[in-house]
């Protein structure tokens, strides 16, 4: 997944479109000189629709679409012919992304499957046709109603990633080298903090055909909640996934202190990220002998762990069968 091909926030201006006027035609005929109002209604005026789209992963083909205006609908005619309905637009989408109108930050919609339909901005209602407003004390009404004006809005479309299992940790905790030796991803990899700026995803092989989907998310650091480092643009992505999986690497002064740094930001974003499940894993785990293994699970924190290295493959079946149970449990 190429960073520059990842983009999970555009902000598009949308206008729906005008409902057609009614038409206020009178039925003129060469035996029939005087006939009664026979003007159709207008027609509806296209919508502004999101729709979801299995292969899509980014909001990349959006990232240059700056406005986008549905038809009007048109005037209704003679003989009470209703006038044509205006073109919806169709905006489609990944699913796990949000629209939300960009003044208010109210949500419009979420799509979360393929082929789900939103409406973003209806269109307007086409006008009554003069044929509507004749009476016994009216019979020649000259008048007909206009269509109703479209709806304009600046909105925001943000892609949230959908995965099984997100990965969380700081910088360097080696996230992307796990995605890397689980999956057929193949995130950059590099000794230095914030490699990952953009989520990568890869699909995790387990027994019998059975697979789950992980997610390498870049790096929260203290206060992240508060828009330091990636800040917000990271931590939305953790809302989207089934479970957390801490990293922490076993080189780490006090492992304890960090993963409670890590689930306070959690907390300070949103406190339902902590009705998650959560595992731990100790990464680069090669570097512990068994009794330091021992000495350290003693002061970790109160959630199922395993110790780990992507280098020498160790405890990764571990690690997989805790987390298919946990997908499970």
């Amino acid at each position: 997944m190429a960073n520059s091909n990842f983009v999970d926030y555009v902000k598009i201006y949308c206008r729906s479109g005008k409902g057609g006027p009614g038409s206020a035609h009178l039925r003129r005929e060469k035996y029939l000189p005087k006939g009664g109002p026979d003007g159709g209604d207008g027609g509806k005026g296209g919508s502004i629709v999101m729709k979801g789209n299995a292969q899509l992963w980014t909001l990349l083909h959006l990232r240059y679409m700056r406005h986008v205006i549905a038809e009007n609908g048109m005037p209704g005619g003679a003989q009470r012919s209703t006038g044509a309905n205006g073109k919806d637009i169709v905006i489609e989408v990944p699913a796990g992304t949000i629209a939300r109108n960009a003044e208010t930050g109210d949500i419009i919609g979420e799509i979360t499957d393929d082929g789900q339909t939103v409406t973003l901005l209806e269109g307007g209602r086409g006008g009554l046709g003069n044929d509507h407003f004749k009476s016994p004390t009216n019979q020649t009404p000259r008048y007909a109603q206009p269509g109703e004006e479209g709806k304009e809005a600046y909105i925001i479309f943000e892609l949230k990633v959908l995965a099984d299992v997100g990965l969380v940790g700081f910088p360097n905790a080696g996230k992307s080298t796990l995605l890397s030796v689980l999956s057929a991803a193949k995130p950059e990899i590099a000794d230095y903090p914030f490699t990952t700026i953009r989520p990568n995803l890869g699909i995790v092989s387990y027994r019998d055909g059975k697979s789950f989907v992980m997610a390498d998310i870049p790096g929260i650091i203290e206060n992240a909640h508060e828009g330091k480092g990636l800040g917000l643009r990271f931590l939305r992505h953790i809302e989207r996934n089934s479970m957390l999986l801490f990293m922490i690497p076993a080189d780490s002064k006090d492992i304890k202190n960090e993963y409670e740094i890590l689930l306070n930001e959690l907390k300070h974003y949103n406190p339902e990220l902590l009705d998650k499940e959560r595992l731990l894993a100790i990464s680069k785990s090669d570097m512990l002998d068994d009794e330091l293994q021992t000495e350290i699970a003693k002061e970790l924190p109160n959630i199922p762990f395993v110790f780990i290295s992507s280098v020498t493959q160790s405890g990764l079946s571990k690690l997989k069968d805790m987390i298919w149970k946990a997908l499970n449990s």
